[in-house]
């Protein structure tokens, strides 16, 4: 059996499966997340690995936990953990979604420049990649930075304490713009701008690499008896792409989770001209490109959990109707934004109210602010020749049928739904099966695995609605975006 973690933003999932792919058991803990100034987004990497324990100790409370053969763990991708000489944690970790870094960012790109950072690493600076948090820390916390001995990602200090491995695979690494990732090496000269050494940063390995056993103690702690492998694992979006079989070249996949991502999969590195998108490598040993909006679920459950104070969602959605004419538009930057505006200033809004203008078609601009902000990604994509006809959709926001709906049409693309739709942690236990050698790899163990449920193809008068609805949505941003500042 194989256990797969998902070390998310809300809390950890994880899920025991068998060596056919059968999910036998799911477990989920939250844990809490600060946000000490507007902006900021911190967690307590501690909390990460004790709630994990907790959640493997339930997960395997009704089987012989020495069935256990392999643990994969796919995590938030970006957030900066930093350990002192004694393995401590030296500050809490700053977050995928913290938006303190704009002075660093304008640093990268302008100083420093966006075609150096593109030969560098193949990506420019964002607001919520690694390097400028480090850089942040750097300039605002000099007795901190004096103090580091290793950096990290998050899912990568969940490893480090299960195995001592200090390791991290190129799918996540791909995110800390530290990374050459077409030469899968870290860049000698971003460690240089950064003020870091490379002995300060992880080992590189391949996402089904297995990297170390679990420790003894670990083991005593949790009551397995013999060998535990432990592989390098994967960036959340990344194994959320092999549990949704989004692998081998031309794949695409949407997640609609805290965040929102649109990951179209190739298999070779794609140089990205105009920088809007992100190129990573994958967890298949391949690349992808992916465009990442900051909020998208979120965006529904801020509107429906603190402005409407109503958790019936299902409810909340029978009453929005007439797709591709509703007069209200929302953008959906709740945290700022990253695919493909890069501005993590920019903020959301309402447009388009009248007297008449109800709670539900406010509601359903929440759900449309997202699929054309998505939309704007996906236009990205195809002004640099990639045509997509059909994707599959994972995350909380995918089990709405409207919201999917919605997608198809906007996008007018065809949307597969999954069988399982456990996105991350699926794609943990897959690696941790493949590193146990039961699948060759994870292109083969995923096409076994993965099933489809259902697919929502476009309609075509809704979707020639929605299409004059995002030419008036796509001019909002550059009317409002000087606002912002």
């Amino acid at each position: 059996m194989y256990i797969g973690v998902d070390l998310g933003t809300s809390g950890v999932k994880l899920l025991l499966m068998d060596k056919d792919g059968k999910i036998l058991k799911k477990v989920t803990k939250e844990y809490g997340l600060s946000f000490p100034q507007p902006g900021w987004s911190e967690q307590n990497p501690y909390d990460w690995y004790d709630y994990t324990i907790l959640g493997i100790k339930e997960l395997i409370s009704e089987i012989n936990p020495s069935d256990v053969k392999g643990f994969g763990v796919g995590g938030q991708m970006h957030g900066l953990v930093i350990l002192d000489e004694n393995d401590e944690v030296i500050r809490p970790a700053i977050l995928w979604n913290d938006g303190r870094t704009t002075a660093e960012t304008d640093y990268l790109n302008n100083e420093i420049g966006t075609d150096k950072l593109a030969k560098y690493t193949g990506n420019i600076a964002f607001a919520g990649f690694t390097a400028p948090k480090i850089l942040w820390v750097y300039n605002n916390e000099p007795d901190n930075f004096k103090k580091i001995k290793k950096i990290m990602l998050p899912k990568d200090y969940l490893v480090y304490r299960l195995t001592g491995a200090f390791s991290c695979d190129y799918s996540d690494a791909s995110g800390m713009l530290l990374l050459d990732v077409k030469n899968k090496c870290w860049s000698k000269e971003m460690l240089d701008i950064c003020h870091v050494s490379e002995d300060m940063l992880p080992k590189l390995y391949e996402s089904s690499d297995v990297v170390g056993t679990v420790k003894s103690d670990v083991l005593a702690d949790l009551g397995i008896n013999g060998e535990v492998k432990v592989v390098a694992g994967a960036g959340d979006n990344a194994a959320a792409a092999i549990g949704t079989g989004t692998v081998g070249a031309g794949r695409c996949n949407i997640s609609l989770g805290t965040s929102g991502t649109i990951f179209i999969t190739d298999s070779k590195f794609v140089d990205l001209d105009n920088n809007a998108l992100h190129s990573f490598a994958h967890s298949d040993k391949g690349f992808h490109i992916m465009g990442c909006m900051l909020s998208a679920a979120s965006c529904n459950k801020w509107w429906m959990d603190e402005i409407l104070r109503d958790k019936d969602y299902a409810k909340a959605q029978e009453e929005m109707g007439n797709l591709g004419e509703n007069n209200v538009f929302f953008l959906p930057y709740l945290m700022g934004e990253r695919s493909p505006h890069n501005n993590p200033k920019a903020r959301s809004m309402f447009i388009g109210m009248s007297m008449d203008t109800t709670r539900a078609q406010m509601s359903q601009a929440v759900l449309e602010g997202v699929a054309f902000g998505m939309r704007d990604c996906l236009e990205v994509a195809k002004e640099m020749g990639i045509n997509i006809t059909e994707t599959c959709i994972c995350g909380g926001g995918a089990k709405s049928p409207l919201w999917r709906k919605i997608m198809a049409n906007v996008l007018n693309i065809k949307v597969n739904t999954l069988k399982n739709d456990e996105g991350p942690a699926l794609g943990g236990a897959i690696l941790a099966a493949v590193g146990d050698g039961v699948y060759p790899d994870v292109i083969e163990a995923a096409k076994k695995i993965v099933e489809y449920d259902s697919s929502i193809e476009p309609d075509a008068e809704i979707a020639a609605k929605y299409d004059k609805a995002y030419d008036f949505y796509k001019k909002l941003y550059p009317h409002t975006k000087d606002l912002f500042q």
